[in-house]
């Protein structure tokens, strides 16, 4: 496995999306389009700002990037932004996203469309807080790192992943009354097929109607050594609707729903001796949205959002690996439930006084989880509890600017939380509540450079998971039944999961600086540099994390007569790092580069942290021609190894190793090309992992359970727009 590139440690890689944003074609590419907008963006403070000017680290993605790159699955368009990662599995279509090494229950603030997505499953190679989402519905999405963006929403201690779905204005052109777009893909590595249709209607300048529904269908693909991976193929349908009235000036009433339906085996049974399992998952989002804003009345700017979301997994057992007596015969099955219920509103006032202009934003938000598991003899109610959770907070945020050249910002929240569940010892419950704080000054000297400083807190809630926990972990193949750990919830095990009612939340404190640098025309009439980079250091407070204790008595067992496996607060844990992101776009021409260098550790013991993704670096090269309606580029992401030293040592199966896998470095290659003869017609293909490497990323490769990248894959797609007034 090992090659050149993998024996050298690479660089570090990161697909800075707005580095990729012109990287695959942009709106440049049409030959239509002269001028590229830096993109809005209101996450980060709940105020519109451009990205660039965001005085936090902010990436972007726009509708007309993710056309560029036909997406397999939603991290497809999120790879390589700054110090964002992700856990999944190849048998699965679910999503885990890591942000600054924190990732699972809550710390990254998962939002579509304003509705928080919190489902978690307990499993081998899971990250234990995932979402689906279908990319096509994807109109843009809004990356912030770090506890700054706090009013957002309780518990974002790692940041925030905000999506936005399609809608009317995505396909209608102005003047336009009605409008569709379909898109059809194909795919190699194996039989990869998608198909979309969306429309819009727009009968009155008051009302908006929009729909659509896609199709997607691959089979197992296949690595970068040519073997094939099983149960790595999917079946996926979705269903978007959306309603928008306009009843008054200012007023926008807006209702959507989406629909999600997949079917998928998962369960890697030939070389890990897991069980098979028939898988369908249903994920059903609405919202209910009403913003009111007019740039005369500068007492009211106001966004309300209600949500209900709900996720539902059933799997029924296939074929039964080294489990079976504890998951039950061929034929047992379960179900994992979580309905999510909330809403988030805020106003803007602002107000002048002399030189200084103010904006005042004060809202609050809260959301109830209601989880149930139940089980026909999988046990999986032992590993995804049932149990209820409300969390809620509110803010108050002072935005100031004075003249061009100085900004400060200042936002206090405050959170609660209630939690109860049940497990085989038995039911409890906690609560809690906190203020967080965040203070921001930034200056720009000059008009192209902006420096900034932030501290800012987070505070993320104990999950229904981490709390209650309990049972016993199956034995592998040929594990002597002796040496088992017995549990004091009932029954024996490789080890127990014992429940900790106990734990205390997490508080993370986060200091940063950064610049950002902007410049138009420099050496040409037109062209565009962006830069941002910055430093940041994150100390946690009792991080909740699974700790492993073994108790050694007579007679001796390969790991211990008793060894406990249980969610802790560790005191005091560290997380630092750099990040960096820039594009350079002469018209003709474009660049980017961007990466990120992360540590983690546990500051008592000095061990590293489980979800510290590796050092990356990703350079974006390009051209455009044909009065620019070909677009051809390549993106090369340096991926370093991640060696044993920066990987904590667990050994749950007692045979010496680490079940977190060390990886070797690779580097991955993705070419593209794209044609807009006009506006409405775009023609795409890829190859992506050129260089058809052999390799895993990092929590992607346990001991348990390990996923190999898919080899050489080619794509095209072409997608039509059509319209009329």
């Amino acid at each position: 496995m090992a090659g050149g590139s993998r024996r050298a440690r690479a660089l570090a890689v990161n697909v800075s999306v707005v580095a990729l944003s012109v990287g695959l074609g942009a709106k440049a590419a049409s030959a239509q389009s002269t001028v590229t907008l830096d993109p809005i963006t209101v996450v980060a403070t709940k105020t519109e700002e451009k990205a660039i000017d965001a005085l936090a680290g902010v990436s972007t993605v726009r509708k007309d990037q993710i056309d560029q790159l036909m997406a397999s699955r939603t991290s497809d368009i999120l790879y390589g932004i700054p110090s964002v990662w992700f856990q999944q599995r190849g048998d699965s279509p679910a999503t885990s996203i890591s942000i600054r090494g924190l990732q699972d229950f809550g710390r990254v603030a998962v939002v579509v469309d304003g509705a928080r997505q919190n489902f978690t499953a307990t499993g081998h190679g899971t990250g234990s807080g995932s979402f689906f989402l279908e990319p096509e519905l994807l109109a843009g999405a809004d990356i912030v790192r770090g506890p700054v963006a706090n009013i957002y929403g309780s518990g974002a201690i790692g940041g925030v992943a905000s999506f936005r779905t399609l809608d009317t204005d995505d396909i209608l052109r102005p003047g336009e009354r009605w409008g569709t777009q379909m898109r059809g893909t194909v795919g190699t590595n194996t039989s990869r097929t998608l198909g979309s249709f969306f429309g819009g209607a727009r009968p009155s300048a008051n009302v908006d109607v929009f729909g659509g529904a896609t199709w997607r269908k691959q089979g197992n693909y296949v690595d970068g050594s040519g073997a094939t991976i099983p149960q790595t193929g999917n079946e996926i349908e979705t269903g978007i609707a959306k309603a928008t009235f306009r009843p008054a000036d200012g007023h926008e009433v807006k209702f959507g729903g989406i629909v999600y339906n997949a079917d998928y085996d998962t369960g890697q049974n030939a070389k890990f001796n897991e069980s098979i399992y028939g898988t369908n998952v249903r994920d059903t989002t609405a919202t209910a949205r009403w913003r009111y804003a007019k740039p005369e009345d500068r007492l009211f700017n106001f966004d309300g959002n209600v949500y209900w979301h709900q996720t539902v997994q059933d799997q029924v057992k296939l074929a039964t690996g080294s489990d079976t007596f504890i998951s039950g015969p061929v034929g047992a099955g379960s179900r994992i439930d979580l309905a999510t219920t909330g809403f988030d509103v805020h106003n803007t006032t602002r107000v002048d006084t002399g030189p200084l202009r103010h904006a005042f934003t004060y809202g609050g938000d809260l959301f109830h989880d209601d989880g149930k598991t139940s089980d026909t003899g999988t046990k999986e109610s032992l590993f995804t509890p049932s149990g209820e959770r409300t969390v809620w907070g509110s803010f108050a945020q002072w935005k100031m600017n004075y003249s061009t050249w100085l900004e400060t910002i200042g936002a206090l929240r405050y959170d609660r939380y209630d939690l109860s569940g049940t497990s085989t010892s038995g039911s409890g419950s906690s609560s809690g509540d906190r203020l967080s704080p965040k203070i921001t000054v930034g200056i720009t000297p000059v008009r192209w450079v902006t420096v900034y400083g932030t501290y800012a807190e987070g505070y993320r809630a104990p999950a229904v998971t981490e709390t209650f926990i309990a049972g016993p972990h199956p034995l592998p193949a040929g594990f002597p039944g002796a040496f088992a750990t017995p549990c004091p919830t009932g029954g024996a095990g490789l080890f127990c999961f014992l429940p900790n009612p106990s734990l205390r939340p997490e508080i993370g404190k986060t200091e940063e600086v950064g610049v950002n640098i902007r410049g138009d025309d420099l050496f040409i009439a037109g062209d565009r540099l962006r830069i941002k980079a910055n430093a940041f250091r994150n100390n946690l407070t009792d991080f909740i994390e699974p700790h492993l204790i073994n108790i050694v008595g007579p007679p001796p067992g390969p790991v211990g007569d008793r060894t406990f496996y249980q969610y802790q607060n560790t005191p005091n844990a560290r997380i630092e790092g750099l990040e960096l992101e820039s594009t350079y776009d002469a018209g003709a021409w474009f660049a980017g580069l961007s990466g990120q260098r992360l540590r983690g550790k546990n500051l008592d013991t000095g061990a590293p942290l489980t979800t510290i993704p590796p050092d990356q670096l990703t350079t974006t090269l390009g051209v455009r021609f044909f009065e620019r309606k070909v677009t051809a580029s390549v993106r090369w992401s340096a991926v370093a190894g991640k060696p044993p030293d920066q990987v904590p040592f667990v050994d749950l199966n007692g045979d010496g190793k680490p079940d977190t896998v060390a990886t070797w470095s690779y580097n991955l290659v993705n070419l593209y090309l794209s044609y807009q003869p006009n506006p409405d017609v775009l023609a795409t293909f890829s190859v992506e992992n050129a260089l058809n490497e052999y390799y895993f990323r990092y929590l992607e490769n346990l001991a348990s359970v390990a996923f190999p990248a898919p080899g050489i894959t080619f794509k095209m797609g072409v997608q039509v727009r059509l319209g009329g007034v």
